[in-house]
């Protein structure tokens, strides 16, 4: 008769490195990748393809929508001990950038008024730390981070690769990094704006 090993202790909440969310914020795909080995994109989505999109619903209409949004990636981030925003490309132009402001500093209030530390990557941060390149393209950083954290499933999806990229970054500026970078890619933490988190000398 085979005797069965026992299951593995679970490794107490005190070890066990802390939980980082990475958020790439978007109104039609906020990405978002836990330490936890999960990512997700969550965005507004039409009806039917001939409904507008959400710059483009009445006012009313469109502020309940990105409230709604705004609560779906909320309760998506949960409380983790730190998340890293993705900072807003300023440079970028079209429509919308009115509604993305609103959106950003929103998510932004609503993490730090729950007093949960937030750490900020400018796009270029954020390519630099996936590939080693801060002007990479966004195939380059789907690319780099299918390659080098393969437990996420971004399914190609720029927006995920993004979110798992800013988690990386938080967990190795934590020191608890999932793998190692050379120099290049991690100089991108001396470019970000971390938090002061209780209790740390840095």
């Amino acid at each position: 008769m085979t005797t069965l090993a026992p299951d593995p202790a679970p490794i107490p909440a005190a070890l066990a490195p802390p939980i980082v969310v990475g958020v790439d914020p978007s109104l039609t795909g906020t990405g978002i990748a836990s330490s936890n080995g999960w990512c997700d994109v969550i965005g507004y989505k039409r009806a039917r393809a001939k409904d507008p999109g959400i710059t483009q619903l009445p006012h009313a209409e469109r502020i309940a929508a990105m409230r709604s949004l705004l609560g779906q990636v909320l309760e998506s981030i949960g409380r983790p001990a730190l998340a890293v925003l993705e900072l807003p490309a300023v440079s970028r132009s079209g429509g919308g950038a009115h509604e993305r402001g609103w959106f950003w500093w929103q998510l932004y209030n609503q993490l730090t008024r729950h007093e949960i530390p937030v750490g900020l990557l400018a796009p270029n941060a954020r390519a630099l730390y996936a590939t080693g390149k801060g002007t990479a393209a966004k195939g380059a950083v789907i690319e780099a981070v299918t390659r080098r954290f393969p437990a996420w499933t971004t399914e190609g999806n720029d927006n995920a690769a993004d979110a798992v990229a800013l988690m990386a970054a938080g967990r190795d500026w934590l020191g608890h990094p999932i793998t190692d970078l050379p120099k290049t890619h991690r100089a991108a933490l001396d470019k970000a704006t971390w938090p002061t988190l209780p209790g740390d000398p840095r």
